[in-house]
């Protein structure tokens, strides 16, 4: 059975979400239309103030709705410590942990040749001059275990070894393990 236009394209619109399959985005839209008119204002509101309001950080490049967030405005972590992350919903990973008192930085992507993000796609460029200031001491490369997320640690690896700054991998149950200095 064919839907009705307004459903079928709420359907492939759901369906452009991270991990909402057709089954999925299916379910979320004969919701939807089991709710009233308020609540889809209330949802799409939500989304429109989302979206007007939230910003990147100007420091680490995590989510914020002012322009330097509230963890790298905090003054009991430390500077000294930096832990490079792929995406912004990976911070709250690391921080459910409890162990790490350091800044952030996220990339907003891992290298991926066949995706066609290349260094140039990632936001190295603010980590390097964070370090290059001198306060940075270590940081702690929390990239994913996939091929990407390594391809992705192995380079910042690399180009980090030239500014004596001491590299580490996140284990995926232990927290950070060291790989050297790099000096």
């Amino acid at each position: 059975m064919e839907h009705p236009a307004p459903l079928a394209r709420l359907i492939d619109e759901l369906q452009r979400l991270p991990g909402v399959g057709p089954k999925s985005a299916q379910r979320i839209a004969f919701h939807l239309l089991k709710g009233t008119q308020a609540e889809a204002e209330r949802l799409s509101q939500a989304v429109a103030e989302l979206l007007g309001s939230i910003q990147i950080c100007a420091r680490c490049n995590a989510f914020t709705d002012r322009e330097v967030c509230a963890t790298c405005t905090d003054p009991a972590r430390s500077d000294r410590v930096v832990c490079v992350v792929e995406e912004p919903y990976n911070l709250q990973t690391i921080e459910r942990t409890r162990d790490f008192r350091g800044r952030y930085h996220v990339l907003h992507g891992a290298l991926s040749p066949l995706a066609g993000v290349g260094p140039d796609e990632l936001r190295v460029r603010g980590l390097l001059d964070r370090v290059r200031a001198g306060e940075v001491e270590e940081v702690i490369l929390a990239t994913s275990p996939t091929v990407e997320g390594e391809a992705t640690a192995v380079y910042l690896a690399r180009i980090l070894k030239p500014l004596a700054v001491r590299v580490t991998r996140w284990g995926s149950r232990s927290g950070p393990t060291s790989t050297g200095r790099t000096r």
